[in-house]
């Protein structure tokens, strides 16, 4: 078996060890299960909440070469702490061979392997949510005391104090009252653009001014005196360069100059997409839509190709069969057996011993030995350059090895078992009216769908056996009873419990 290594490390605080430990825990991992490394692919300062990583896509694309059978990664984040792109990019390599396997996390292939590592990765996704929760939060603070929270830069016309409080650019400000004066006034924004930059004025980033520059200018309410961020509005928050009145017209101007733009309609979400395949030639089935002559949309899924001629797999009703779907799917999940067994296996593998944080203390060891070998030498009147580049080296390292060790902590949680029922139990308390719920539902549980004339076979990822549908008569009978509305969940003593679920 011939393999790759992918390893990754998220910011530029970071040092390359990061990635010398990756590759060196991977390739012991290749070793131990007689795995031949043919290539490594490394992103250094590129989080994995993206897919936009060079070598990232590189090595997809060449898993399309088929030289190696598997990618190595030092645990599942370092592939994607987006549950989304791990499906998709997983779903890639697959279609060439190709599997991804954790070094330092012991997942089986079965079935409940398979939730196991959707656990997992929806570990990975919450921490980085919950990272950026701590940020959000911070912000808010600073919004609700009216301080300036960087982004895209200050406002024409403004500075930031040493509190970073906004304050009045006594330079720049009068030319943003002449602007929203000129435009109340009937001069147009091609005009006032044309004016400012003949006579050399700069905006706030030192490049010319354009109508996109004018129109958010226009819209920010900061001119005003409204403080304003991410929802918080704060009067009286910001000094005012321009009136109330002065923006109330510009306001009023800009609305009647607005050309009516085309109605953007809400696309409509196919919930099995990616999920159901035709019994026929095991094509995807896709979502599609019609418009008959009465003005009424039909929707359905209809064969990728039977779309191009090539089976002769008739078209379903996306109603009929999703609310087929999501009928078994309910009552697969009130099966108190699976959902036990199911937590017996995540408690098992969130018990394991954290083998990195214990590397990560003996490190942390070795530098603080360092630094205060470097203490003894300086005590004994040892003081170069060099010792004192060494000594703020080591401190570095020291911070970066408590930091990393403090990340670890963070992104292992303990649960119990009770825990891990509580938050499956969430997906019993879904209202599977809202179409957000329904796809939740049917993209964490279901694995594929295939449809046949005569029956459906469901897979799911938590159970070992399929699920089928094997008569027409129980076709009908939901297809008489497909209305979304009756898909509520049952309720029972199980379902009144609460907490967060980790998949989400």
């Amino acid at each position: 078996m011939t393999g790759v290594i992918y390893a990754r490390y998220s910011s530029d605080n970071q040092r390359e060890e990061s990635i010398e430990g990756q590759i060196r825990e991977n390739t012991a991992f290749a070793e131990k299960n007689g795995i031949t490394i043919v290539g490594h692919y490394i992103d250094r300062a590129f989080s994995a909440k993206t897919d936009n990583r060079p070598e990232f896509q590189r090595m997809i694309r060449d898993s399309a070469k088929k030289t190696f059978d598997v990618v190595i990664v030092w645990k599942l984040d370092r592939f994607s702490r987006n549950r989304y792109d791990s499906a998709k990019y997983k779903a890639a390599l697959k279609k060439n061979n190709v599997r991804v396997v954790s070094a330092t996390e012991a997942i089986s292939e079965g079935a409940e392997g398979i939730i196991l590592e959707s656990v997992l990765e929806g570990m990975a996704e919450y921490y980085s949510a919950d990272l950026a929760e701590k940020v959000t939060r911070g912000m808010t603070e600073n919004a609700l005391k009216c301080r300036f929270n960087g982004g895209n830069g200050l406002p024409y016309g403004y500075t930031v104090d040493e509190d970073k409080h906004f304050q009045i650019d006594p330079l720049k400000a009068p030319i943003v009252a002449e602007i929203f004066e000129r435009y109340a006034h009937g001069e147009s924004i091609v005009e006032i653009v044309r004016s400012l930059n003949a006579r050399g004025l700069k905006t706030q980033k030192g490049s010319e001014f354009n109508n996109g520059t004018l129109n958010r200018m226009f819209t920010n309410k900061s001119y005003m005196g409204v403080y304003h961020y991410n929802g918080i509005e704060i009067p009286g928050g910001v000094p005012a360069i321009v009136s109330e009145d002065t923006f109330k017209a510009v306001e009023r101007r800009m609305a009647q100059n607005k050309h009516a733009s085309a109605k953007n309609k809400a696309p409509e979400k196919y919930v099995l997409t990616t999920k159901l395949f035709c019994g026929k030639c095991h094509s995807m089935m896709v979502g599609d839509s019609a418009q008959k002559k009465n003005g009424n949309i039909y929707r359905y899924y209809k064969c990728a190709s039977a779309k191009r001629h090539e089976c002769d797999k008739k078209a379903v009703r996306k109603e009929w069969i999703e609310g087929l779907v999501l009928n078994k799917v309910i009552k697969v999940l009130f099966d108190d057996e699976a959902l036990d067994k199911i937590a017996d296996e995540i408690v098992a593998l969130l018990d394991e011993d954290n083998k990195v944080i214990p590397l990560l203390e003996a490190q942390l060891k070795e530098v603080r030995k360092s630094i205060d070998n470097v203490m003894k030498a300086i005590e004994a009147g040892i003081i170069t350059r060099s010792t004192k580049a060494k000594l703020e080296e080591l401190e570095d390292k020291e911070e970066q090895i408590q930091l990393n060790i403090l990340k670890e902590q963070t992104s292992s949680p303990k649960l119990t078992k009770e825990q891990v029922l509580f938050v499956l139990d969430k997906f019993r308390k879904l209202d599977l009216t809202l179409e957000r719920n329904r796809e939740r539902l049917i993209d964490s549980l279901v694995k594929c769908v295939l449809l046949y004339d005569d029956k459906l076979v469901i897979t799911f990822n938590f159970k070992n056996e399929p699920v089928t549908v094997p008569t027409r008569e129980e076709f009908d009978a939901i297809e008489k009873s497909s209305d979304i509305e009756a898909l509520a969940s049952p309720q029972n003593e199980h379902s009144k419990r609460s907490a967060f679920f980790i998949l989400w």
